[in-house]
């Protein structure tokens, strides 16, 4: 079995359930705009990728609105929409397991780095990361690939052949891919097995407890 001594992990969909905060902000977005709502599955592909993308791929709008759908967004998430979301059954464990063991815990999600501190802090986590990297508030930095990189540099993380991603949607897997890692698919997340094995995911867990076996020796 694989040996990973540095682990990075996505943020939702992977180590919280933070769906109905996204889903809310996305909906008062579409108010803002007077949009209409989309339907359930539309939203839920807002679930993982960065936000602008989201916007421009799924509601087809153009740059302006892009922007204004986004400031919306950004009225309702940081005061409500954050704290609509939970901690995956066993996370904290896992966590504590990969420090207890010495390894190395980063974060490396498409979402605001602030957002994510704050998330981490609320739920008490925070302390079990090395570094915990995010996007920019501007987007300038919110490519799932761009994030990985600025995570494997902050962290100072210079041996890739032990360093895995950890993530349930196909961009963790792809951006992965494009810094020289694999990537294990968190199926209990966002994302389907069909998505992660589809974009090359090395390994699959349909549960958090899953998750031990592969990132641990036993």
């Amino acid at each position: 079995m694989q040996h990973y001594q540095t682990i990075l992990f996505d943020l939702d969909g992977t180590l919280t359930d933070s769906a109905p905060g996204i889903l809310n902000s996305v909906r008062h977005a579409c108010d803002k705009l007077q949009l209409e709502i989309p339907p359930e599955a539309t939203l839920r592909r807002f679930l993982g990728p960065p936000l602008p993308a989201s916007f421009r791929d799924y509601l087809h709008l153009n740059e302006a609105d892009v922007a204004r759908a986004v400031e919306g967004f950004r009225e309702y998430y940081p005061e409500k929409g954050i704290f609509e979301n939970e901690v995956y059954s066993g996370i904290p464990e896992l966590l504590r397991d990969l420090k207890a063991a010495g390894k190395t815990v980063v974060m490396a999600t498409s979402k605001p780095e602030v957002f994510a501190r704050r998330i981490m802090e609320h739920f008490s986590l925070d302390g079990y990361f090395d570094a915990i990297c995010g996007a920019s508030l501007d987007e300038s930095r919110s490519d799932k690939g761009e994030v990985i990189a600025y995570a494997l540099q902050t962290a100072g993380i210079t041996d890739r052949q032990q360093t895995v991603m950890v993530g349930d949607r196909e961009h963790d897997v792809k951006g992965a891919a494009r810094n020289g890692l694999p990537c294990i698919g968190a199926v209990y997340g966002y994302g389907s097995a069909e998505e992660l094995t589809g974009a090359g995911a090395v390994a699959l867990a349909d549960s958090v407890q899953e998750l031990h076996p592969l990132l641990l020796e036993n």
